[in-house]
């Protein structure tokens, strides 16, 4: 019967999914549980608000620093072992932050609870290698992310609702509210143990130590020089000196990783004309996913009286989020099935030009509450659907043994955008303090940021056409014989 191992495989990948789908839920818990809680975690902690900061800024380093590793460990020994080890330190981490009681073991906790951001790079590698020796790899991966992506963001919705009510449903128990989350990570190590079978890794690889070692200082020097960019200001001469040593630390990186049998990043590879374009996207976009929502907030809070903002209240403002979040759902849902009527190739630049399109909108159109939501609409579908499509597309253009690595870059990339974003749109918002009543920024700083997340995401459409016509579809089954082909 040569055509059981097709219906099998397909049999699997469905239920592996549907294991999957509770892992990023708890993600999308995690992501969404402490955001309403800010306030009274600043209280109990002793701190100033401007502090919190610091817990997000640090979990964004060591998620930058740790997706690398964990994806290329996941390549070599198993993507579900990896998933394993990083759900532990995430558990471990997140009932330590309910336990914490300073600002430092709070900082050092939250920052270690980073570790599930590699859960969907991680996923997307699984599900992949699961449906490799099918000719529908590419296409069920796209699918499948796109429904982690579903589970992803209602457990943000989850998780913002849950968190605000769970406190006040507890009587204001700082320890208990966050034993809630720690609780669900707990569980999802047992769901990945018991439900979600192991990868095929290949065998005879190596852990390029010393490539790693290069990377990890070249992004804790970047990463961290724009942080303090942020907060010192660009006039701070050492702090562009961080970014610039952290750059130059790529020169022998690369020297180092084309010289190795088995390099941490395959810069041959990443050159390829299917692979480069998917990570400068995800860099590019990475700016508006992750240093636009706290503008846009601000933004939708300041007093129209300043002839420009919505004035809006905390709720409304909450709404204006959700909205983005809610509709982040139908372009991830939407994606598989444009890339079937078109091509994925088609369906990517669409993506982006609709994130260089929304965000291009503000430019003209920002006064009016109605247009506010438009305008993030049509740039949450977009966004929606880049979430799920870059990591299931790098995947599709790795080869055997890779699939982590690459999909885990686009995490990688898509952090040091934001990094940048929000360096750069902090500075450039508070700039125009000054010309503005109050603590409001400048509408001329606003308008920066939204010309920066349009012309982006709009030059990250223009690159993808670099990308071969053919490339992320279903390719032929891969035979036995290159099972060690790396």
């Amino acid at each position: 019967m040569p055509a059981e191992g097709r219906p099998s495989t397909g049999a699997v990948t469905f239920g592996l999914v549907g294991f999957l789908f509770v892992v990023e839920i708890v993600s999308g818990i995690l992501q969404g549980y402490y955001v309403p809680l800010i306030s009274d975690l600043v209280v109990h902690l002793g701190i100033h608000d401007a502090d919190f900061n610091w817990f997000e800024a640090a979990q964004l380093l060591v998620s930058a620093l740790v997706v690398p590793v964990l994806a290329k460990l996941g390549d070599m020994y198993g993507h579900k072992r990896i998933l394993l080890v990083s759900t532990a330190v995430t558990a471990a981490a997140s009932w330590w932050m309910a336990f914490a009681g300073s600002f430092w073991t709070f900082l050092l906790a939250f920052a270690l609870q980073g570790f599930y951001v590699v859960w969907l790079p991680l996923e997307v590698a699984l599900i992949f290698d699961r449906g490799r020796r099918t000719d529908r790899a590419a296409s069920q991966t796209r699918r499948a992310a796109a429904f982690l992506v579903l589970a992803l963001e209602l457990g943000a919705i989850i998780g913002a609702l849950g968190g605000a009510q769970a406190f006040t449903a507890l009587g204001g128990d700082v320890a208990v509210t966050l034993a809630l989350p720690a609780i669900a990570v707990t569980l999802v190590f047992f769901v990945i143990l018991f439900g979600v079978p192991e990868s095929e890794p290949l065998p005879g690889r190596t852990l390029d130590a010393r490539g790693f070692v290069l990377l990890t200082l070249a992004l804790l020097l970047i990463t961290s020089g724009l942080t303090f960019l942020r907060i010192n200001g660009p006039a701070t001469w050492w702090v562009w000196a961080t970014v610039l040593i952290g750059i130059a630390v790529f020169v022998p990186f690369g020297r180092h990783e084309l010289r190795h049998p088995d390099p941490a990043i395959d810069l041959r590879v990443l050159r390829s004309p299917a692979m480069w374009p998917v990570q400068l996207t995800a860099g590019l976009v990475g700016i508006s996913i992750l240093g636009a929502q706290a503008p846009l907030s601000t933004y939708a809070g300041t007093d129209p009286a300043l002839g420009y903002g919505l004035g809006l209240g905390v709720q409304e403002r909450s709404v204006l989020i959700g909205l983005y979040v809610v509709l982040m759902v139908p372009g991830a849902l939407l994606f598989p099935v444009f890339s079937r009527l078109l091509t994925p190739r088609v369906a990517l630049i669409g993506a982006t030009f609709l994130v260089g399109i929304g965000y291009s909108l503000f430019l003209p159109f920002h006064l009016e509450t109605w247009q506010v939501f438009l305008n993030m609409g049509v740039a949450a579908v977009g966004t929606g659907a880049l979430v799920a499509a870059l990591p299931a597309a790098a995947a599709a253009a790795a080869p055997r043994g890779r699939t982590g690595m690459a999909a885990g870059l686009t995490n990688t990339t898509k952090t040091v955008g934001g990094s940048f974003a929000s360096a750069v749109f902090g500075v450039v918002l508070l700039t125009g303090l000054a010309s503005a009543a109050g603590t409001a920024a400048s509408l001329s700083g606003y308008m920066i940021v939204w010309t920066i997340c349009g012309a982006s995401a709009l030059v990250a459409g223009a690159v993808l056409f670099v990308v071969p016509p053919t490339a992320f579809s279903d390719a032929a089954p891969e035979p036995e014989s290159h099972a060690h082909h790396a």
